[in-house]
């Protein structure tokens, strides 16, 4: 099969790579990055033009932006089959309240909350006591749009920052709900529009921090799967939330074909629907993949026609990813330092932000290189994992030390 994967981070680089190993495809990735020029072909452009002129059988789409955007609809006028859902299916992420919505209407169990259009009734529903809520923008903001406040007047800035377009249109309007405490899961299910088939549950972890401690990142590393959650959990994730969703969204004419992202809190009284992604996470798409050996180019084409959905093949053992990231993410950060190392290791590493500059590989994000290790046990990923990372050098390199112990 040839396959083409839209994207450039850690993410697609695994998505790429296990589409490449697990089965007999070809891989071209765009725009890529030069972990994914090893195996796969790079080629720059327009992805709809791209998938047309080579004939490919199957595009797998990484980011949310082009999902929500319609890049499905595009490529179903070219009658190219498309892993990832339309543009209206996308709304799940798109927009935090349609997702609430919808989950209210399939019983899918989540935190009260409320939207809010303007400044002054976010304000006032928050009253003296915001440490009990969670604000959310309520559209896409890169991974940005969830704030935690303690104080009063932490909230009051947060949310006079949101309508003053901080984050663009993404905060046009807020959703406020109750702040849920507990452990977060990740469960991540490949949908056919009916029907889904889960992958292992992961974990990530996304203060950049030790201890879960300072700002939210795009996540510094994950596990697979959690040695907390028990192992029927995906499968209750799959009959609970996941099929009432998509019957849900069928009733209301749109069939969800790709893959619905669940973010879950297991509290003391169960677990809760955090939000949904209607894309493959990062860095838990470095810890999970790994884990699976079924061929995924044939599961993400049958779901992606509709077809019925073959059985997952899942390896013994756990898996653990490492975030490398640049000093000062995720804040500010210099780029352009070369790594080093990397001929070292003897596990995955999945290039997030790197870049080839004059012969050598330098850095060019803030999170830089995800290294994954599988181990009979979890305790047995993670010493792999860090061995390996520590191998890997470049100036101002960051990288948590805990993952795995926290949750």
């Amino acid at each position: 099969m040839k396959i083409l994967v839209i994207g450039s981070g850690g993410r697609e680089h695994a998505l790429a790579w296990a589409l490449y190993n697990n089965g007999a495809n070809t891989v071209l990735v765009t725009p890529g990055n030069p972990g994914t020029a090893e195996f796969a072909r790079n080629i720059s452009g327009d992805p709809v033009e791209i998938a047309e002129k080579e004939s490919v059988d199957l595009v797998v789409v990484g980011p949310e932006t082009p999902l929500v955007e319609g890049i499905a609809g595009l490529l179903a006028e070219k009658e190219i089959p498309c892993f990832g859902p339309s543009a209206e299916c996308a709304r799940l992420e798109g927009s935090k309240w349609f997702a609430k919505e919808i989950m209210a209407a399939a019983r899918v169990p989540t935190a009260t909350g409320k939207v809010f259009k303007n400044h002054s009734s976010a304000v006032d529903y928050l009253g003296e006591y915001p440490d009990k809520f969670v604000i959310k923008a309520d559209g896409l903001a890169a991974g940005k749009g969830v704030y935690l406040p303690d104080t009063r007047r932490e909230s009051d800035a947060i949310i006079e920052d949101l309508f003053k377009g901080s984050l663009g249109k993404a905060g046009t309007s807020v959703v406020i709900e109750q702040r849920l405490r507990g452990r977060e899961v990740s469960v991540l299910a490949v949908c056919n529009g009916i029907d889904a088939v889960v992958l292992p549950p992961s974990r990530d972890h996304k203060r950049a921090y030790d201890g879960d401690m300072g700002p939210n990142t795009g996540g510094m590393g994950a596990i697979c799967p959690p040695p907390d959650v028990p192992c029927d959990f995906g499968e209750d994730v799959r009959e609970r939330v996941i099929l009432p969703v998509l019957k849900v969204m069928k009733e209301r004419g749109m069939e969800f074909r790709g893959v619905l992202y669940a973010g879950l809190m297991i509290t003391e009284y169960g677990y809760f629907v955090l939000e949904f992604n209607v894309r493959f996470g990062d860095p838990e798409t470095q810890a999970v993949l790994p884990m699976v050996e079924s061929d995924l180019a044939v599961l993400f084409l049958a779901a992606a026609k509709g077809e019925d959905l073959p059985p997952l093949e899942v390896k013994e053992g756990a898996s653990a990813c490492i975030i490398l990231a640049s000093g000062g993410y995720p804040g500010s950060y210099s780029k352009g330092f070369e790594i080093t190392g990397l001929e070292k290791t003897d596990s995955l590493v999945f290039h997030a932000g790197t870049a080839e500059e004059d012969g050598s590989l330098v850095t060019a994000g803030g999170r830089v290189l995800g290294v994954t290790a599988l181990g009979e046990d979890i305790d047995e990923a993670l010493e792999k994992a860090y061995l390996n990372a520590d191998r890997i050098e470049f100036e101002g390199k960051h990288m948590r030390r805990d993952i795995g112990r926290t949750v």
